[in-house]
């Protein structure tokens, strides 16, 4: 059984739809105290990364995410819920994460369209990984983000996107996964990604 993190900040239609398309079991969670009775958790974001640690906090869910992630089950963030999983992010001032893996989030600097919105290309970094398994170079995935986040380690770089320059677009360390893109938005090539999520938190019951 898969939990989605319920915060009031993540579109959890479209998830709950790739997840019905899945046939995988899922439920909407929100109580820090029921967490650990999932096999794995998305944790999916929309809007502002301050807000949404308030959030959080104010219903003491970040807590119980660092304690469920140190039971070794998978935990996968989505767009902005992928950049809550870092230390860190400068968005409308000074924010503190989860921080769950190292680093921060900045905001993209430059003359050219923010946000980045739109499909972009994935360039893969770590083509052994499971969670890309079956994932060409190239295929293409939705993003929709003004702020990226700054990778620490290179070895947790699954894969980049080119928007004027890298910008890191699925990190994992462990069991702990984000994808700066909306893979339930990201047609076959986000479908498959989520299936190989669903598969890690499978073999972790075995």
């Amino acid at each position: 059984m898969i939990g989605i993190i319920d915060y009031g900040m993540g579109n959890l239609f479209s998830l709950r739809k790739a997840l019905e398309r899945l046939e995988v079991a899922h439920e909407i969670v929100s109580q820090p105290e029921h967490l650990n009775n999932y096999s794995g958790l998305l944790l999916p974001g929309v809007g502002a990364f301050g807000d949404a640690m308030r959030y959080i906090r104010a219903i003491s869910l970040d807590q119980a995410i660092r304690e469920y992630v140190r039971t070794d089950r998978p935990i996968l963030g989505i767009c902005l819920g992928m950049q809550l999983l870092f230390s860190e992010s400068e968005e409308h001032g000074e924010h503190k994460g989860l921080d769950l893996l190292p680093r921060r989030v900045v905001r993209f600097q430059g003359d050219f369209k923010i946000p980045h919105m739109g499909w972009n290309q994935l360039s893969l970094r770590n083509r052994q990984h499971p969670l890309v398994k079956g994932v060409l170079e190239g295929e293409y995935a939705y993003f929709v983000h003004s702020y990226y986040v700054q990778v620490h380690d290179p070895t947790h770089l699954l894969a980049t996107t080119d928007y004027h320059h890298d910008v890191a677009a699925i990190v994992s360390s462990g069991k702990v996964t984000g994808m700066q893109f909306h893979p339930e938005k990201s047609g076959s090539t986000g479908i498959r990604l989520l299936a190989n999520f669903v598969q890690q938190c499978k073999e972790g019951l075995s």
